[in-house]
């Protein structure tokens, strides 16, 4: 077919559709929706995957991370000689030993204790994250100081009484005066602050092992300070509201930081050989009960990226649902037009036009309501990231109570930013003008076939 031809068949679809424009409009709305609905879900589906992805990539390529898990109490004091009300589980300096003596490809070890405590400044008061840690741990965890200084290797060999305090926790403890120089109260001992850290984004849940962490709440001892202050012979004692418990932990986690290399898949497959020698070596020195867990951000990171793929097939697929919909309108409405237009069909077979030039015409008015739908959804679906904010903002101000947004789940709708994937916008135009082919066929098919005299006398 010559191009004047087919730009003579365009003008009449547009002119035919536009004899009826509510009626093509309507028809429209089903594949603007479809993918419209197609593009936003798998931008929430590559933002959701990108934020996953940026919490693991925090943890760092290159470390591997064991974790303290902490057991039933009857499993972690059973054998141990002491009370029932002693939970004995974990890390302990042994492992840290044999860990930095065996692993001949891990550079460095930074061994952290963490408990949860109220820290007071006169009448303030915050209840805090308190955590033992070395100098390395600012670096570990992506920490930057907005004034004073980090613990660093004088604190730890001196075991002096100094803090850092976290963003959010200076601002509740000092609210009207700078905090550095000043003294903070942790289970009656006075202890200086020498520095306070940046905010930080707080993380969601990792894996089975690693909940979600809000930094901004933290205080940081040196390790050996920790130790012989607030963990006296490992054993941290709690009385909350008149009860007594007891737990017995050198270490809540110990991170382990690989030699890097130059070549990406040596380097993975390094980290994964250390892990597993890892595992190997906790397992013969903890026999008795498994109260440890050994993360790996390279295994997690392909998880996230297995996941990404079923979050968008899945999620591809319930929106594609809507554009078969679309379809099923679109087929809908021709077959009623064909009914119309029986005795103008009949007048142009008459005047000489074939059954293909009528299968033609009609598929092109098919073609042109799934394509101009698929245009307006490409700009509703590049319009995704602004939508999505501005729903959070009515739900935060309108819908939801205040603090709502704070649990693990609430941070993850709060901070995830859809992101529209490039491929995503081609796909979903292409598949509403093939909705649009596959559902007028049968319409276009069964305007062809009319008999011309029998539509000349159609009324």
């Amino acid at each position: 077919m010559s191009s004047s031809n087919s730009f003579r068949t365009l003008r009449l679809a547009f002119k035919s559709l536009l004899l009826h424009k509510l009626r093509s409009g309507l028809t429209m709305l089903g594949i603007v929706f479809g993918v419209f609905s197609v593009i936003a879900m798998l931008a929430i589906g590559e933002g959701a995957s990108t934020q996953a992805q940026q919490q693991v990539m925090q943890l760092g390529a290159t470390n591997i991370i064991v974790r303290s898990v902490k057991p039933s109490q009857t499993a972690a004091s059973s054998g141990s000689g002491e009370r029932q009300w002693v939970v004995r589980y974990g890390l302990r300096r042994t492992d840290l030993k044999i860990l930095t003596e065996t692993l001949k490809d891990v550079t460095g070890l930074v061994p952290v204790r963490e408990i949860n405590e109220t820290a007071r400044y006169h009448n303030n008061k915050v209840d805090a994250r308190i955590v033992g840690c070395t100098p390395e741990y600012l670096g570990m965890n992506h920490l930057e100081m907005a004034r004073g200084e980090f613990i660093a290797g004088e604190h730890l060999r001196g075991m002096l009484n100094v803090v850092v305090l976290a963003d959010g926790a200076a601002e509740k403890l000092f609210p009207a005066v700078d905090p550095i120089g000043q003294q903070v109260q942790i289970k009656g001992a006075a202890y200086d602050v020498i520095g306070v850290t940046r905010p930080r984004t707080a993380t969601a849940a990792i894996g089975g092992s690693m909940s979600g962490q809000d930094y901004n709440l933290d205080i940081y001892l040196p390790l050996d300070t920790f130790q012989s202050r607030l963990n006296t012979n490992d054993l941290f004692i709690s009385m909350p509201a008149g009860s007594f418990s007891a737990e017995s932990v050198v270490y809540n986690q110990i991170t382990l930081k690989v030699a890097a290399t130059g070549d990406p898949q040596e380097q993975a497959d390094r980290v994964l050989r250390t892990a597993d020698v890892v595992r190997e070596t906790l397992k013969r020195e903890h026999k008795e009960i498994e109260d440890y867990a050994v993360i790996v951000p390279q295994e997690l990171l392909k998880q996230a990226e297995q996941l990404r793929w079923i979050f968008n097939i899945v999620l591809g697929s319930i929106a594609a649902i809507s554009l078969v919909v679309g379809g099923i309108g679109i087929m809908n409405i021709m077959l009623a037009t064909v009914t119309e237009r029986t005795r103008e069909i009949g007048i142009r077979r008459a005047l000489g036009a074939t059954r293909s030039d009528i299968v033609r015409q009609f598929l092109t008015e098919t073609v042109v309501l799934s394509g101009v739908g698929g245009l307006i959804g490409l700009g509703l679906g590049l319009l995704t990231g602004p939508t999505f904010s501005g729903i959070r903002i009515l739900m935060r101000n309108y819908v939801l109570e205040p603090g709502a947004l704070d649990s693990d789940a609430g941070r993850i709708f709060r901070d995830m930013q859809p992101t529209v994937a490039v491929w995503s916008l081609p796909l979903a135009f292409g598949f509403s003008v093939a909705i649009g082919l596959v559902f007028g066929v049968y319409p276009a098919r069964s305007a062809a076939e009319l008999d011309p005299i029998e539509a000349l006398r159609h009324v």
